[in-house]
């Protein structure tokens, strides 16, 4: 299956919904594009960048306790 994104206008979209509601969910499936979700997207890619390029810094788990213990 292939991912395609569109612009759709306003003055269309309801029309286009519906010609796209015409497919079963195994032919075509509607992805919402949900600015919280591509801003996540963007932040874990630059985590992973991060660790893959070596500038990581990783902690231990009870380090990570003992800030959390503080903290709380």
């Amino acid at each position: 299956m292939r991912t395609l994104q569109l612009k759709i206008n306003d003055k269309v979209y309801e029309k286009f919904l519906w010609l796209l509601s015409k497919f079963s969910k195994e032919e075509i499936e509607i992805i919402s594009d949900d600015t919280a979700f591509l801003e996540t997207k963007e932040y874990l890619q630059s985590e992973l960048d991060e660790i893959q390029e070596g500038q990581a810094k990783f902690i231990s788990q009870s380090e990570f306790e003992n800030r959390i213990d503080s903290i709380i």
